[in-house]
């Protein structure tokens, strides 16, 4: 849960002039990342930075909603939700008063293939913070009054998911591409499954996330090597060393289009959904996929589809069209919204675009521009200490090595012309696009 707002300003000052300091003072290879293992054998890749008296570390475990129990969908997410409800000896209010003592933030997240924790804190209550911050990822407790207390509010977020034209349309297109699959649940439940869990199914789900085997750490900071080993074993090393036996998923297998689905809603613009199988990360080629996504349509306002269709037509604020890699499957999705009677117009001009893009290809310039701005924005990635723990986590997640910050650009910098042609002709089918809008759309074939 964010808890910026009610920290004291000292820690706030600190937080904000951490973000700046790192701005100005680092960029994407400007520092080093230890790998670290603790006495205890638990690994974490650790960046020291003791300018400034905070830590950070992000730590996730694989299987996140895609491993929900059918019936109990959302369970994860609801997980996340107790996680500052109490833990150990301590009732809610009690836990949630000493932290904020401490001043100390943390946060959890859970999509489809990791549940993630977030963790920061001032150097002079590190040793306290992390005694808490243990007893949350051993320990927490899933007591009653909280427990309801949080279920109505996933349920007022369900609700008002439901009814969120964007949220409709991606969860109707997920469940077009990859039907049946986990991947297409809804990651936050329905009204029935959240109405449904139990305390017994938080402590099941917390049961299957955390544990050592599946455990990825990365660490920004006030913390030397050999302070970080002990650490380690303190807050993870009461974890299970294994999870809980589960069957491995297979590979997600997308359906390929065309499919065109409108979801009818009265609402003076439609939101537009496409796409169709992209890569996985561990694809040999995915590096010049990345950068012909760029060029196309996940370069923002400079893309050629914005271009068309934003600068030239003034059909939509917006659209995006770029790479989704997942664990169990690549897609390559985008969308846009548009007034109603220019929704036919806007995805029209969506797949010839894209068509004139496999056939044709981008320019030099194109491509040229597209690798100027991608080396030149990476080091903005790693503007805190916070920042830079979700970078590495991430590069760990995906398996790139602990190298990756360092050669990233020269991959990016090295992508050919002809690398993105060949990439466009085998990963863009606007002729099997899968669509789905939502609204009250004109002309949409």
């Amino acid at each position: 849960m964010e808890l910026m707002n009610r920290l004291p300003m000292s820690f706030r000052a600190l937080v904000l002039f951490a973000g700046l300091f790192f701005a100005s003072a680092t960029g994407a290879s400007a520092f080093t990342i230890q790998e670290v293992t603790s006495p205890g054998g638990i690994k974490a890749w650790l960046v020291e930075e003791h300018a400034i008296p905070l830590l950070a570390m992000n730590y996730s475990f694989r299987g996140g909603t895609e491993r929900d129990p059918a019936g109990k969908e959302g369970v994860s997410e609801f997980l996340t939700g107790m996680m500052d409800e109490g833990a150990g000896e301590m009732l809610s209010a009690e836990f949630q008063k000493k932290r904020d003592e401490l001043a100390f933030r943390m946060s959890f997240d859970a999509g489809p293939d990791f549940f993630e924790g977030g963790f920061q804190t001032l150097t002079r209550n590190r040793d306290a913070a992390t005694d808490l911050l243990k007893t949350v990822v051993t320990a927490p407790r899933f007591d009653v009054e909280p427990l309801e207390r949080v279920r109505q509010q996933y349920l007022l977020n369900v609700k008002e998911t439901e009814q969120d034209p964007q949220s409709m349309a991606w969860q109707v297109w997920m469940e077009d591409i990859l039907p049946g699959d986990p991947y297409s649940r809804r990651d936050g439940g329905t009204e029935a499954t959240i109405a449904a869990i139990t305390a017994d199914d938080l402590h099941a789900a917390h049961r299957r996330i955390f544990n050592r085997d599946t455990l990825q750490v990365s660490v920004v900071g006030d913390i030397t090597a050999k302070e970080l080993g002990p650490l380690l074993d303190k807050l993870f090393g009461g974890l299970p060393e294994t999870a809980a036996e589960q069957p491995e998923l297979p590979q997600a297998k997308p359906v390929m289009g065309p499919m065109v689905k409108v979801i009818d809603r009265d609402i003076p613009q439609s939101v537009i959904v496409f796409g169709t199988e992209g890569i996985k990360r561990d694809d040999p080629d995915f590096i010049p996929a990345f950068v012909m996504s760029e060029i196309l349509g996940s370069g923002g306002l400079t893309s050629l589809l914005s271009e068309e269709i934003r600068e030239k037509r003034g059909l939509t604020y917006g659209v995006s069209y770029g790479l989704s890699p997942m664990g169990r499957v690549g897609l390559y999705a985008g969308s846009l919204q548009t007034k109603n009677e220019s929704a036919g117009e806007a995805l029209d001009v969506a797949r010839e675009v894209i068509r004139r893009y496999v056939e044709e290809g981008p320019s030099q310039q194109d491509l040229d521009d597209a690798k100027t701005f991608l080396t030149g924005s990476y080091a903005l990635r790693f503007s805190s200490n916070a920042a830079i723990a979700n970078q590495l986590l991430g590069i760990q997640q995906q398996n790139l090595g602990i190298d990756y910050v360092e050669k990233r650009n020269s991959l990016v910098g090295a992508v050919t012309l002809d690398q993105v042609k060949d990439q466009a002709k085998r990963l863009l089918h606007p002729d099997r696009l899968i669509v789905t809008v939502v609204g009250k759309p004109q002309g949409v074939k």
